[in-house]
């Protein structure tokens, strides 16, 4: 575990309005990145596919170790082909660092279920589509977030972050936001 500063997990809850790759829908799914193939550190998750439509629900939850809160995790969207390469359906970036802000505050357990700990506006430079909210429930932070899909037509992610500390891990304690 040296170097690993917790767990995140990815909830990929669905997908929105997607761009047709086949001929009336596609049949998508989801591969996540986080790190660097050069130094042998890149971690590559992905979802199920979805067959034949343009609003999958996949409700998966894909897990990344954390080793440097610096790194961008990217989605990318797919559409399963059978004879051919996979079709490119759209990318996006999650920034975990206005969610680790959160972490970093050392809430006590005496919220109620829902409080919205932090607001995280859509501003062009995010993916966001609309405003995304870090919720205290249950003695846990989570955040939801609708991404747009770039380098496409159309389309939206909705996916949900939580951190999972791992005992003995260096933790957030001493990392620099």
């Amino acid at each position: 575990m040296d170097g690993i500063l917790g767990l995140l997990k990815l909830r990929i809850k669905k997908g929105v309005s997607l761009a047709i790759r086949d001929t009336r829908s596609s049949d998508p799914y989801v591969v996540v990145t986080m790190g660097d193939q050069i130094y042998i550190l890149m971690q590559k998750l992905k979802t199920g596919v979805v067959k034949d439509t343009r609003n999958p629900e996949w409700d998966e939850e894909l897990t990344l170790s954390i080793r440097d809160v610096n790194t961008p995790i990217h989605l990318e969207v797919f559409d399963k082909d059978t004879f051919t390469v996979d079709d490119k359906m759209g990318n996006a970036e999650i920034d975990i660092k206005p969610y680790l802000e959160c972490l970093k505050m050392n809430l006590t357990n005496n919220l109620s279920n829902g409080c919205v700990v932090k607001r995280i506006d859509a501003d062009g430079k995010n993916y966001l589509v609309e405003e995304s909210c870090c919720i205290w429930n249950n003695g846990k932070i989570t955040q939801q977030m609708t991404l747009a899909l770039r380098n496409v037509e159309c389309g939206y992610v909705v996916v949900e972050i939580e951190w999972r500390e791992i005992p003995g891990s260096k933790g957030l304690s001493e990392v620099e936001l």
